[in-house]
């Protein structure tokens, strides 16, 4: 069945997470005369319910700080057991049994649950992202880690090391793949692969790190797509920044070298198209939008087989990794508010129709085409141009006032198309041109300095210059400048 199995770190993944889940419970179809094109199976994995019913839940582990769940339940209505009678063992004197104040539910999801019309959502009705979750997870997906607690003044996680260890010692006492990842693993058919969703600058930046060593170690030939979220860092106080870059770079050297693919994606600091209105310090709107082309960028790696559209994720990686160590994306996406033609030139109504085209930008080798009837794609089109940009930005040449002009040059493209006033998302493997500039920002900034120590920025440089080199292997910008 190719299915899909989804690793979700942190508040800000699971609310990424919760509108990825809350997209694909409406592709859902209810009548006989109705049929989806999605193949739900990629996704969610039957059971039985407590009382002996069929049940479907999405194939994901839910990782999340005490605290981080909301008034999410681990064991929902699906699984709906009596709660056990606490025995006084070998104790004579009576049990003291001590709870955290609940969190109450928002009427949001007790309209859902009562099966009314819920009403709208707004930012300050949205606290946690199971304020706005449409869908019940097995239990088994639901994994608190208690050692931290959400938004904690006093035990902050922030720091990527102290992710690092914290993975270390429950893995250690647990072993987290065998507990939480296998059972998913072990009921599916023929695996297509992983897509983990995780915070990058923070903490969960060093336990994403350690989950994806032991990933490698027992799933070596795996597809595994990483999201790496990242904060924007606009208005963030100086040494939090320091701390956020010194985080992102550690990511991007323990994760994207063993990651297939590793898309970093965060909130654009660049004025956003008129057509997007949303506020900046909600993590559901931002997360909303970041699923928009989440979602739509990964919709062929679940299509059902005879609609003739399915790219797995090895497919798609192929296109994009041209070179094989180009495994960095960059996530771009548009919506045309009057017509999708004007992408490739053509006058067909392709209103509610998916179309995917993927090919090689590397004019070394043959360009590689996939494409529907009506949609041709040959090595001589122009990439396509998008007006939101999810690829994180030099923060050096942002506080310094220096904006980088000079055009991407483009090794591989994979471009997703969803009809009339739909999203439309892109992922190319870019590299700037100016390869000097780009090798002294991989080599972990000159400001980072103030937080990385001398022993691990000379093997953090080394290993953040390997990469950029990557992009370096077949390039040529066609300039006489020295400076290629």
């Amino acid at each position: 069945m190719h299915e899909i199995i989804t690793l979700q770190l942190g508040q800000r993944s699971n609310y990424l997470a919760t509108h990825f889940w809350n997209t694909q419970e409406s592709y859902f179809t209810y009548s006989a005369d109705q049929e989806s094109l999605i193949d739900h199976d990629i996704h969610f994995r039957p059971g039985i319910g407590a009382d002996g019913t069929e049940t479907f839940t999405p194939r994901t582990v839910i990782y999340d700080l005490k605290g981080g769940f909301g008034s999410l339940k681990k064991i929902n209505a699906l699984y709906e057991i009596e709660e056990p009678v606490i025995s006084d063992g070998l104790w004579n004197g009576p049990a003291v049994v001590q709870r955290q104040a609940i969190i109450q539910q928002n009427p949001y999801q007790q309209s859902l649950e009562q099966g009314l019309e819920p009403p709208p959502l707004t930012t300050e009705s949205v606290r946690y992202w199971s304020d706005f979750n449409r869908v019940y997870f097995h239990p088994k997906s639901v994994i608190q880690l208690n050692e931290y607690e959400l938004n904690s003044a006093l035990m902050p996680f922030e720091n990527w090391f102290t992710g690092d260890e914290l993975f270390n010692s429950l893995d250690k006492e647990h072993d987290l793949l065998d507990r939480d990842l296998r059972p998913f693993v072990e009921e599916a058919d023929q695996m297509q692969g992983i897509q983990l969703m995780t915070g990058v600058d923070d903490a969960w930046g060093g336990f994403a790190a350690r989950y994806m060593d032991r990933l490698r170690d027992e799933y070596g030939k795996t597809a595994v797509w990483v999201w790496g979220v990242e904060d924007s860092i606009k208005n963030v106080p100086r040494e939090k920044q320091f701390l956020k870059l010194a985080n992102s770079a550690r990511s991007v050297s323990e994760i994207a070298s063993q990651a297939s693919l590793y898309i970093p994606m965060t909130l654009p600091s660049t004025m956003l198209p008129s057509y997007v209105t949303i506020d900046p310090k909600s993590h559901w709107h931002v997360s909303g939008l970041l699923s928009a082309a989440m979602e739509s960028m990964t919709l062929p790696s679940r299509l059902k087989l005879h609609a003739g559209t399915r790219e797995t994720l090895d497919q798609i990686t192929s296109v994009l990794n041209v070179n094989g160590n180009q495994n960095i994306a960059k996530l771009r996406m548009s919506v045309d508010q009057k017509s999708v033609t004007v992408l490739n030139g053509e006058g067909h109504d392709r209103s509610g129709r998916l179309e995917i085209r993927a090919q090689s930008r590397d004019m070394r080798i043959a360009s590689r085409e996939r494409s529907t009837d009506a949609l041709q794609v040959t090595a001589q089109d122009e990439v396509a141009t998008f007006d939101i940009d999810f690829f994180p930005t030099d923060a050096t040449e942002h506080t310094r006032g220096r904006q980088n002009t000079k055009k991407a040059h483009v090794f591989g493209q994979a471009e997703n198309y969803r009809g009339e006033e739909d999203e439309e998302s892109d992922k190319a493997n870019e590299e700037d041109e100016d390869h000097e500039r780009a090798r002294r920002r991989a080599a972990g900034l000159p400001t980072l300095q103030k937080v990385i120590d001398v022993d691990e920025r000379e093997a953090l440089s080394n290993s953040l210059g390997e990469i950029a080199e990557a992009y370096e292997e077949g390039w040529d910008s066609g300039s006489d400048e020295d400076d290629d």
